[in-house]
C-alpha cells in the first residue's frame, strides 16, 4: 500500500464538523466519552410508500418510526417527490421526524440500472434521471446530498427480480454510496421460491452484512483519495400478498426500522424546530459522521470511533494529519465477538470478544471499524463505521 500522505476529495457540501479540544488532564478515555455524549440519532432511510411500489402512506411509516423508537425516517419513492409531508410527527412525549427525499433512476432504461437516493432538494429530479452525472451535477447545485443506491444488486430470478446494479462508476461530485442495503441483501439469500417464503417468515435470518463487492467498491474509492460517505438503507416496501384467504406483508416498515440503521452524531440536539432539525441531519450525512448498525442483534447506540492527536481529537468523517502519531479508540455498547480495524481496506488489528479497543498508528491512511457479534447460531455484521482520514 502507498503511505505517502493523500489530498482527500471534499464531501459533497463543505460543512463544519464535531471538534473537541485536547486538555492535559484528561485520561486514555476522557475525550472518548466527551464524544459519548453527543447527540446521537438513529435514522431509517431508504423506503417507498403508496406513492410509487410500496404498500404504507407516509402517516403509516411515522407510526411504525414511532413504535420503534427511531428518531427520523428518510421517504424515498421512485421518481416522484411527494410535498406536504415533511413534519414531526407525535405520539404523547415521543415524536419521530419524517423527511422526504427521491429515489431517482431511468424508468425507460431496460434493465434498470443507476438509482441514486437524493436527499434534501425539496423537488423532484426525475427530469435528469437519463444523465447520472448531469443528475448528481443538479443535486449538487441545489445543495442537496446523492447516494449511490444498491451498489451492487444481483438478479433473484426465483421471484423474477433483475439486477439493477449501479454501472456508471466514472461519475464524481456525489455524497456517498449505500454501503448495506437490507433488500438487496435479502435477494442474494433466495435461490428458490422455497427459500423465499422461507424468508419472508423468518426475516431475522437474512441479514450477514454489506454485499462483499461494495464493501470493496467503498474501499477503492476511499483508496483513491474519494471522501465517500457510507449509509445503511432498509429499501422497505412492506409488500403485501395474498394466496386465497391467507394475508402476509413481506418484511412491515416495523421490521425493517428495527434492523439496518444510520447512526450519526449531530453538532447539537435536535430542538423540534422541522427546518433547523432537517439542516443537522442533513449536515451530519454529509460529514459521514456515524455509522451503519445492524440493532436487531442488539443496539449499536454508544459507539463511538475516534482519532486522538497531539492537538486533538477527531471522530469519524473527520480528518487531521498525523503530527508524529494517533491513538485510534473505538467503544461498543457491548462486546462484540470481533471487532476489525481496517487502513485502506486491509485489517491491520482484531480484537476478540471486546468492547473498548485502542490502537496507536503512524501511517497516513482512511482508517474504519467493524464489528461482528454472533446472533442465531452466525456470525453478523453489528456495526460498520465512517472512516477517519489521516494525512
Amino acid at each position: 500500500m502507498n503511505s505517502q500522505p493523500r489530498a482527500y476529495e471534499s464531501p459533497a457540501l463543505p460543512l463544519s464538523y464535531l471538534a473537541v479540544e485536547r486538555h492535559e488532564s484528561y485520561h486514555e478515555w476522557g475525550i472518548l466519552s466527551t464524544f459519548m455524549s453527543a447527540e446521537e440519532i438513529v435514522v431509517n432511510l431508504h423506503m417507498h410508500t403508496c406513492y410509487s411500489d410500496g404498500s404504507g402512506l407516509h402517516r403509516e411509516i411515522a407510526e411504525a418510526g414511532l413504535d420503534s423508537g427511531l428518531d427520523v425516517v428518510i421517504v424515498t419513492d421512485h421518481n416522484v417527490y411527494v410535498q406536504g409531508v415533511e413534519g414531526y410527527y407525535r405520539r404523547g412525549p415521543r415524536r419521530v421526524l419524517l423527511l422526504v427525499g427521491e429515489e431517482v433512476h431511468d424508468r425507460y432504461r431496460l434493465p434498470q440500472k443507476d438509482h441514486l437516493l437524493v436527499f434534501g432538494v425539496g423537488q423532484s429530479m426525475s427530469d435528469y434521471a437519463s444523465d447520472p452525472q448531469g443528475l448528481i451535477d443538479a443535486v449538487r447545485e441545489r445543495g442537496g446530498l446523492s447516494f449511490i443506491a444498491h451498489p451492487f444488486d444481483p438478479e433473484a430470478p426465483a421471484v423474477n427480480e433483475v439486477d439493477i446494479s449501479w454501472v456508471d462508476w466514472e461519475v464524481k461530485g456525489y455524497t456517498g454510496l449505500e454501503l448495506w442495503n437490507a433488500f438487496s441483501e435479502f435477494k442474494t439469500r433466495i435461490k428458490s421460491k422455497i427459500h423465499a417464503l422461507f424468508y419472508a417468515f423468518f426475516p431475522h435470518l437474512i441479514a450477514r452484512g454489506p454485499l462483499p463487492e461494495t464493501l470493496q467498491k467503498w474501499d477503492e474509492l476511499l483508496l483513491q483519495g474519494k471522501r465517500t460517505v457510507a449509509i445503511g438503507g432498509s429499501d422497505a416496501h412492506a409488500l403485501r400478498y395474498a394466496i386465497g384467504p391467507l394475508r402476509k406483508t413481506i418484511f412491515p416498515y416495523r421490521f425493517h426500522f428495527s434492523a439496518v440503521n444510520t447512526h450519526l452524531l449531530l453538532s447539537q440536539p435536535l430542538s423540534g424546530d422541522m427546518v433547523s432539525d432537517r439542516r443537522l441531519v442533513y449536515e451530519a450525512l454529509a460529514q459521514g459522521r456515524g455509522w451503519i448498525g445492524y440493532d436487531l442483534p442488539s443496539s449499536t447506540r454508544g459507539f463511538r470511533f475516534t482519532a486522538r492527536g497531539k492537538e486533538r481529537t477527531i471522530g469519524m468523517g473527520e480528518e487531521m494529519s498525523l503530527n508524529g502519531g494517533v491513538t485510534l479508540q473505538a467503544r461498543l455498547p457491548s462486546p462484540a465477538a470481533e471487532i476489525r480495524l481496517l487502513r485502506d481496506g486491509e485489517v491491520i488489528r482484531t480484537w476478540k470478544n471486546q468492547y473498548t479497543c485502542a490502537h496507536i498508528v503512524t501511517e497516513p491512511g482512511v482508517y474504519r471499524l467493524e464489528a461482528y457479534r454472533f446472533y442465531r447460531g452466525r456470525k453478523r455484521g453489528w456495526i460498520f463505521s465512517n472512516p477517519i482520514y489521516l494525512r
